[in-house]
């Protein structure tokens, strides 16, 4: 393929048709906006489309539409979309559902900072883009329900340098001028951590473009249309077609200012305090000198500051917590052939006191469903024998790549690369996996492999070798552990969705429940600019394995799996942790750095029995109301429809 085929759309039938359609609105779009007393000077609108929607929930009812405009300051491209404000309400109704939908603003988001946009154009249904970001964070999809997708990209190629992917033809990379036969794996490493190929990555200069702050108002509401943009320095990055599933989560620890402020707005309703780098939430350690102690220390406020009291401060906490479950007990639940005589009491056992370690590898499995709870022991002794022959089988399927192979199985080389490189760093401190050549880390090697071609559409992300480590470390065995992670992953796997949507919808989920339990502490997030509650990230992603000794880790995982009182239960628990420390979070007036600093300082330090009580009466008290700011099919709930976690990857459309 020539280089001119990679580089220009101008051979593309649907592009150039659009060209001379794209240039004529804009012109009209030009000469209707220039006049406008709203826009900052010397900024035009290029292209405005209404009707463009996004789907909060998987409900079409539910849709937000609004108005996406891209927006020419000098010699930079801004987009924003602006939903529109509810009308047919009473005042209560279209309150809520302002704060709701302004949590889903995007403002002034600069093109050199978005890395591809993706294109689907099913056969029956309504067009739609994806915009990912350099971050590796991605929008919402776009709906385009009046059309305008090939006009959005042809004005978007007039003023910016737009490539289709040789390799998805759905796939637009945006200010990307290297050949795509060099890019190479290592463009999408973070710093400080190895490079798994070869190749250059040449930093491309961004030049500063300063804009003016200004007030827009749409359809009835005010929204700052362009706010400061700070040019700096972008790396080159691989095709995001190759694997944006691996970019999303290779990327995420990169979570600053600048992403709060331009990733989908999911949670945003205040104003724009700058951007500005900030530590790495996933390979952070806490500094020493500065950890914040005990749950006691949350209480002591520095400042004199008047912090608005917690509206469940008389609330009494959950039951005490129990010894784990031992050997005696545990033969009391089952039959004489091994079965569970009632799982709902063993469910509710585990949850107020655990497991002891040496019963996890038997129960661990009924947890996660891998046996059924009224198995026999005979039954889950045959079920181990098939799956062990099952599993062996896919691991064959990447072991009889040959070399030759290797070379022209891109993908296989980066999951490969990628996996290798993560599990010399996973849980070395640990016994279990230190030391070298290690046949332990081969191990957590080879299952996370083996799972990278059993679900070869998720394939492998950073972060589940945190998930598969505790698994394999309790069941010793390489092919029940990997069936077992397979469990885990039905549940999990949209957290490592390549458009997020499984995080956005815990952190939405999570910012409703703070608001329902705590207003004044919400209240607070949304005045601080931290509504987005992305400073949860990391415990929502690996189910807080960052954030407590290893044995707790896998006495909150146990508590979690029981899903006695709720499915969410780890919604609840970030926030009891929250709440635990809330005065002084509030009395110290933390912004979002800060706040995300003090969270990233908490890991060791949280009493992991206080917090599971707290999160107990939470979720209590919540009830159905709690049931009700959830949106189906949030993680770990099973998927509306089994078999569509990765719908996001098709021509697909709600």
């Amino acid at each position: 393929m020539q280089e001119t085929e990679l580089h220009d759309l101008s051979d593309d039938a649907d592009y150039a048709a659009s060209q001379q359609q794209g240039s004529s609105s804009m012109m009209r779009t030009d000469s209707m906006k220039r006049s406008s007393s709203n826009e900052p000077d010397g900024a035009e609108i290029v292209y405005s489309k209404d009707n463009v929607a996004i789907h909060p929930t998987q409900f079409v009812s539910e849709r937000i539409s609004g108005r996406l405009k891209l927006i020419k300051q000098g010699s930079s491209l801004f987009m924003t979309w602006l939903p529109y404000k509810e009308q047919n309400a009473n005042a209560k109704q279209r309150e809520k559902a302002y704060v709701d939908r302004n949590l889903y603003t995007i403002k002034a988001v600069p093109f050199t900072e978005v890395r591809s946009i993706r294109r689907h154009a099913p056969p029956l249904g309504w067009q739609y883009v994806i915009i990912v970001l350099s971050s590796g964070l991605a929008f919402p999809p776009f709906y385009f329900y009046n059309g305008g997708v090939k006009q959005f990209l042809a004005t978007i190629k007039q003023h910016v340098f737009l490539v289709r992917s040789a390799e998805d033809a759905s796939v637009f990379l945006v200010n990307d001028f290297e050949n795509p036969l060099q890019r190479t794996f290592s463009s999408l490493e973070l710093p400080r951590v190895v490079s798994v190929a070869s190749g250059p990555s040449t930093p491309i200069s961004v030049g500063e473009s300063p804009l003016k702050e200004n007030q827009e108002r749409i359809n009835g509401y005010e929204s700052s249309s362009i706010s400061q943009y700070n040019g700096r320095q972008r790396q080159k990055v691989h095709d995001p077609a190759r694997d944006i599933s691996i970019q999303v989560l290779e990327k995420f620890s990169l979570v600053t200012k600048f992403a709060r402020e331009t990733t989908s707005q999911l949670f945003r309703d205040g104003h724009s305090n700058g951007f500005g780098a900030i530590e790495k939430m996933f390979d952070s350690q806490p500094a020493q000198d500065d950890l914040y102690k005990a749950s006691n220390d949350a209480e002591k406020v520095t400042d004199e500051i008047a912090v608005a009291s917690d509206p469940l401060e008389s609330l009494a906490w959950g039951k005490p917590r129990q010894p784990p479950l031992g050997s005696e007990e545990w033969a009391t639940f089952l039959d004489n052939e091994g079965r569970v005589m009632d799982s709902e009491a063993l469910r509710k056992r585990i949850f107020y006191g655990g497991v002891e370690h040496r019963l996890r590898r038997e129960v661990w499995g009924l947890l996660l469903g891998y046996y059924a709870y009224d198995s026999t022991y005979a039954e889950r002794e045959y079920l181990r024998t098939m799956k062990k022959s099952e599993y062996e089988t896919i691991k064959h399927q990447w072991q009889s790549i040959s070399p030759e192979q290797a070379r022209r199985f891109t993908k296989f080389r980066e999951r490969k690369g990628l996996i290798d490189k993560d599990v010399v760093r996973t849980d070395r401190a640990l016994a279990f996996y230190d030391g070298d050549d290690n046949p332990n880390v081969n191990l957590l090697r080879d299952t996370l492999l083996t799972y990278s071609f059993y679900n070869f559409d998720l394939g492998y992300c950073q972060g589940m070798s945190d998930l598969m480590s505790p698994i394999l470390f309790v069941m010793e065995d390489e092919s029940e552990s990997f069936w077992c992670f397979v469990q885990l992953m039905e549940r999990l796997g949209p957290n490592f969705n390549r458009d997020q949507s499984g995080m956005h919808s815990q952190l939405f989920a999570l910012s409703k429940l703070v608001e329902l339990l705590d207003s004044p502490l919400h209240n607070y997030f949304r005045q601080n600019d931290c509504l987005n509650y992305f400073f949860c990230f990391r415990w929502l992603l690996i189910q807080f394995k960052r954030e407590f000794e290893y044995e707790e880790t896998m006495r909150l995982w146990e508590v979690l799996w029981t899903h006695y009182l709720s499915e969410h239960l780890h919604l609840y628990v970030c926030v009891a942790v929250l709440k635990r420390y809330r005065r002084k979070i509030m009395g110290e007036q933390m912004d979002f750095d800060t706040l995300l600093k003090f969270i990233n300082e908490l890991s060791g330090h949280i009493n992991l029995d206080a917090i599971l009580k707290d999160a107990e009466a939470l979720c209590i008290c919540a009830g159905e109301n709690g049931v009700a700011n959830i949106p189906p099919g949030t993680p770990p709930s099973l998927p509306i429809d089994s078999g569509l976690f990765y719908s996001q990857q098709e021509d697909e459309i709600l």
